[in-house]
């Protein structure tokens, strides 16, 4: 993630208090070659087009499954 867009799922519970939820998107836009997950935000494809629907407790949920998606796609 870039700095400018690297917002911590705490950062995005913040928000969440204030009443949005940030996307964790980055511009990065290409899919794992699985396509499951996004390579640059980790979202699978139902949760990056589901996402102006989602509420704050759903956004965050995925907020909070991403850094154990980045780090198995690390392994």
């Amino acid at each position: 993630m870039t700095a400018s867009r690297d917002v911590s799922a705490a950062s995005a519970a913040t928000a969440s208090a204030a009443g949005e939820v940030p996307s964790p998107c980055n511009s990065v836009c290409r899919m794992d070659a699985a396509g499951t997950y996004c390579i640059g935000c980790f979202r699978t494809l139902d949760e990056i087009a589901g996402w102006t629907q989602f509420g704050s407790d759903r956004r965050l949920q995925i907020w909070n499954e991403l850094p154990a998606r980045r780090a198995q796609s690390a392994s």
